[in-house]
């Protein structure tokens, strides 16, 4: 099943069941009226839900054009936006490139910092660029939406909360980045409205691609018109979905709608399949070279990620975003 937000309606919009194919949606609220109420009641909105989705497949309920100009992000605000950082590859680059040790924890502890979830762009929603000295980067990764966590879950028992799948641009600007994780008190000014795919899916969308913790799937990356990364999204992923869940959980509640990202995806083979980010091609740039010669973002340039299934398939429509001034 296929869920989207239209932007009309108050702050959470309007809810709406998109088709298979991603070419018609249709209101879903003579169920609910919007995604964050069915996700905290989903054991009641989602069997309602499948048979307005059904009622759509088969053409005997009004529809409208899909339009992604007309959608919020699918949550286009949420209690909790946690993400995380779940792809060793990206951060040992990273570390690397600043001449850092890995911590002596990172491949049994996951990182998490918790985002600013009071407000989302829509999936092609521009960008602002307030301030090119900033440097402005875009960041492809995966996010899950689950419903009530409840305090200590463990891996295997958090892998039932997973509801909903989504992409996500999670929008940095690396300059004022450092400074403030110099201070030791984690991200804050740094990190931005990030942005959401069109649609979400329940993970059974998936098929065979969906594990129970991650997706078996490359995300591709254009920007600027031109593919900057292909990227197998289940091959170097050394946290899986329900481990991050866990982590979150341990010592508080997770309510209903939280949003667990997995961080920039990236593969050990980054030379061969490109990056999800502008930051870890400048690592490997000053890996290599000794400086980056990569730009960060100025108003003009545009980005967009997209994941095809098996068959060549949009499965969650396209974030399709260009940088404007702010």
């Amino acid at each position: 099943m296929k869920l989207a937000s239209l932007k009309t309606g108050g702050r959470d919009g309007t809810l709406v069941v998109v088709s298979r194919d991603l070419s018609r949606l249709t209101l879903a609220t003579s169920v609910v009226p919007t995604l964050r109420e069915a996700i905290e009641d989903w054991q009641t909105a989602e069997p309602a839900l499948r048979n307005l989705e059904k009622q759509l497949e088969d053409g005997v309920v009004d529809s409208m054009w899909y339009d992604p100009a007309a959608l919020a992000s699918p949550l286009p605000r949420a209690f909790q936006w946690a993400d995380g950082s779940a792809y060793l590859s990206h951060m040992r680059l990273v570390r690397k490139a600043r001449g850092v040790d890995m911590p002596a924890n990172s491949e049994s502890d996951p990182l998490l910092y918790q985002g600013g979830g009071d407000g989302f762009l829509g999936p092609v929603d521009p960008i602002p660029c307030v301030d090119t000295d900033w440097g402005l980067d875009f960041e492809g990764e995966i996010a899950v939406v689950t419903d009530d966590v409840p305090m200590g879950c463990t891996a295997k028992q958090a892998r039932s909360h997973i509801k909903l799948i989504m992409l996500c641009n999670d929008v940095s600007l690396r300059h004022v980045m450092r400074p403030e994780l110099v201070k030791g008190f984690g991200f804050f000014q740094s990190k931005p409205a990030s942005s959401f795919s069109p649609v979400c899916v329940t993970p059974d969308e998936l098929g065979e691609a969906w594990t129970g913790g991650r997706i078996n799937l490359s995300l591709v990356t254009t920007y600027n018109g031109d593919e900057f990364g292909c990227v197998d999204a289940g091959a170097d992923l050394n946290f899986e979905f329900p481990e991050l869940i866990a982590h979150a959980a341990r010592t508080r509640d997770l309510s209903a709608g939280t949003i667990i990202g997995s961080g920039t995806v990236s593969n050990e083979n980054h030379q061969e399949v490109g990056s999800s980010c502008l930051a870890e091609k400048r690592m490997i740039e000053t890996i290599r070279d000794g400086e980056p010669t990569t730009r960060f973002m100025q108003p003009g340039d545009t980005i967009r990620f997209e994941m095809l299934d098996h068959d060549g398939t949009s499965v969650f429509g396209a974030i399709d975003q260009s940088v404007v001034a702010g």
